[in-house]
């Protein structure tokens, strides 16, 4: 194993074990917010049943440790927390990493691809703004970049359900499979695929705003340095400075706002995938909080701290891997 690999394995053994206070830490945070809001999960289902005695909520207080003191089951929780024990989910009667677990597949589909449409048209914008400075498809870029960041992806979702699948039919309006198709193989890839181009495009274009932006500024900026005016004084084409030389450093802002956007893509993947019935993470969010399934909500919030802690240590080993004179501390 070379050194290089060797430091890489250690930056991260070490990030892994600082952010493990960090994460105690966002945990406790979760449990006391969580509690604070009124009601409880024997709330929900005697209101369900239309009535239940006090017998009756006692006992379910008592099936589900609600009627012991606040300290008690905080304790209790953070106890199960250090075993890998995330609890029970009284609304699907199932443990709560076997849920998390069945959806967090979906949702790593749904981010991926979001990401990468993200960054792809980032770059491709951005480079092309950046050449074209002050003249018509900069500012045709800039105010769509701007309108895309300023449209709320629920609207967008919506008009792009309207047009696409209720007005001329070309995509799916929900779901991640055609319900009963049966697919298997090729055809079951496809059959995703093509549910999944309305969600990721709508997730996606929310980054690509900020990556186009971004690429753009860092372009121009980095265009001024004295090491691309060295670059032209050696005789070397445009196209070649700026893929070759300018670029590759202004990708590094965008490998860091996409390590900084993981936390904002989770949320708004909430109302993607309640938009489109995306069967993931947010969807399983959005009905924890509507049915107080307090167990369920602190896995899912603790399960998105630990996918954001693990995003900021890949982004500084992408940045090593891209540059390799920045070093690992």
């Amino acid at each position: 194993m070379s050194r290089n690999a060797q430091d890489l394995i250690r930056f991260v053994l070490r990030r892994l074990i600082q952010s493990l206070p960090i994460l105690l830490g966002i945990a406790t945070i979760n449990f006391l917010f969580v509690n604070l809001a009124p009601g409880d999960a024997a709330d929900v289902l005697a209101g369900e049943a239309g009535a239940a005695s006090p017998e009756f909520m006692a006992a379910l207080r008592e099936r589900y440790g609600l009627d012991q003191p606040f300290y008690v089951q905080f304790l209790v929780y953070m106890g199960k927390l250090l075993t890998f024990d995330l609890g029970y989910s009284f609304r699907f009667s199932r443990p709560v990493t076997e849920l998390l677990l069945g959806t967090l597949g979906p949702t790593l589909l749904l981010m991926s691809t979001a990401i990468l449409f993200a960054c792809s048209m980032g770059v491709f914008l951005g480079v092309l703004a950046a050449r074209c400075v002050n003249r018509w498809p900069d500012y045709l870029i800039s105010v769509g970049a701007l309108i895309a960041y300023a449209t709320p992806v629920f609207w967008l979702g919506l008009m792009m359900i309207v047009l696409f699948s209720v007005k001329l039919g070309w995509l799916p309006s929900s779901g991640m499979q055609t319900i009963g198709a049966g697919y298997t193989g090729w055809r079951k890839i496809g059959d995703v695929a093509l549910h999944l181009i309305m969600p990721a495009t709508v997730l996606g274009m929310y980054l690509t705003a900020f990556q186009v932006r971004l690429i753009r500024a860092s372009m121009l900026e980095i265009g001024e340095q004295d090491f691309v005016t060295t670059a032209r004084s050696k005789g070397l084409s445009e196209q070649t400075i700026a893929y070759r030389h300018v670029l590759r450093n202004a990708i590094l802002p965008m490998v860091t706002m996409v390590g900084l956007q993981v936390g904002a893509i989770l949320g708004g993947s909430v109302l993607i995938e309640t938009v489109f019935a995306w069967p993931g993470l947010g969807r399983l969010a959005y009905n924890a909080v509507f049915q107080r399934d307090l167990n369920l909500l602190l896995g899912l919030l603790f399960l998105c701290s630990i996918m954001v802690v693990v995003t900021n240590i890949l982004t500084e080993v992408a940045y090593r891997l891209i540059d390799p004179r920045i070093p690992l501390k």
